[in-house]
């Protein structure tokens, strides 16, 4: 049975108060849950309110206005073109399965390479560029997958739409 997740109250002053601790937390602190893959809620402490996800906003911006961001100006456009587009929902689910699939990836590398002595290591690292390229062929061949399915998925209710309105293709 899985744990219960944590609850983080943010009362009105930006506070956040982990209940779990009995202590008053901030935003590095938060961070540091998600990166042990710790379950937590952010609650407003007045209303209840799921909190969650604003506070990973506010985490994603203070990492992306620290020095080296991850995000672009023209991607950052870009995703903001999505919301309220027909497209939203699909292209959220398609940017969730391809981190996914690059995460897993990630970690089938990370596992491979455990347990190398220096040695090892250091041919490893010379093989390094036909690893990469496996790794990311692997991962590029499961993103068209994605893409693909995303494709059929939205040919289906640009078909459904259109038989709602009695026109056929």
């Amino acid at each position: 049975m899985a744990a219960a997740p944590r609850t983080i109250k943010k009362y009105p002053n930006r506070r956040l108060y982990d209940t779990s601790s009995s202590a008053y937390i901030t935003l590095s602190d938060v961070k540091q849950l998600v990166m042990t893959r710790t379950a937590f809620a952010v609650k407003d402490a007045k209303t209840g309110d799921d909190l969650t996800r604003s506070i990973l906003l506010q985490i994603i911006l203070e990492e992306e206005a620290g020095g080296a961001p991850m995000f672009t100006e023209d991607l950052l456009s870009n995703i903001i073109r999505f919301y309220g587009n027909a497209m939203q929902g699909v292209m959220g689910n398609y940017l969730e399965k391809n981190i996914q699939t690059f995460m897993e990836l990630q970690a089938k590398l990370s596992e491979q390479s455990k347990g190398l002595n220096p040695e090892l290591w250091a041919q490893f690292v010379g093989s390094q560029s036909p690893v990469m390229q496996s790794v990311m062929g692997s991962y590029v061949e499961q993103s068209k997958t994605l893409f693909t399915q995303m494709q059929e998925q939205l040919q289906k209710q640009g078909e459904q739409m259109l038989a709602s309105f009695a026109i056929k293709r």
